[in-house]
């Protein structure tokens, strides 16, 4: 295995928002992204979600990565196992907070079985055995790429709550403005990527 990159934990962090943004730079999780950001209570909400499930995620198939597969050299179950870990974090995690706060359940409930199937939670994870970042780093880029993927939400929601007000040809309504929108906001994302990178 090689070995981590040396990486100022800040610049790892920032990068992970905007200039490697996972949603906008990757691309990963776009499904749930279009379809949830139509109002700004419910992209918050699983905004918040996602940070949580993605910070989580990253630090803990990195532990399990390196003290049981790895060792045990069955390193090509991990897309399984990773998976496995996701659903068992979301499960969870559903539980805490219906027991925590009944209101915060009632208003994350529902979004929280979508986290599952993000592809951008399951992204984080390989991205971070490719990389070889070390346990600080995957937590640190799975809080950064979490916390870039609310921002992007929110961004895009308040957007398309302007776009309503608007006069937009009829041929544009609807999908067609989204997608330009997010077009757009993926130049803007990945103009950043000149001031820093993560590899």
């Amino acid at each position: 295995m090689n070995a981590a990159p040396i990486l100022n934990p800040f610049s790892l962090f920032v990068a992970s928002i905007f200039t490697s943004n996972i949603l906008l730079a990757n691309f990963l999780g776009m499904c749930s992204f279009i379809s949830i950001s139509k109002d700004m209570t419910s992209s918050n909400g699983l905004g918040m979600a996602v940070t949580v499930v993605l910070t989580i995620t990253a630090a803990l198939n990195w532990v399990i990565l390196h003290h049981v597969l790895i060792p045990l050299q069955v390193e090509y179950l991990r897309f399984i196992v990773f998976i496995i870990t996701i659903a068992a974090v979301v499960q969870v995690l559903e539980m805490v907070i219906d027991r925590v706060s009944q209101a915060l359940y009632m208003s994350l409930g529902i979004f929280l079985p979508l986290i599952t199937v993000n592809c951008a939670i399951l992204g984080v994870s390989l991205f971070m055995e490719i990389r070889n970042y070390t346990f600080v780093q995957s937590a640190i880029y799975g809080l950064g790429s979490g916390l870039g993927w609310w921002l992007a939400i929110m961004a895009l929601a308040a957007i398309r709550k302007k776009t309503e007000k608007s006069k937009i040809s009829p041929g544009l309504q609807g999908p067609g403005i989204t997608v330009i929108t997010i077009g757009f906001m993926a130049m803007a994302f990945v103009g950043f990527s000149g001031m820093l990178a993560v590899q």
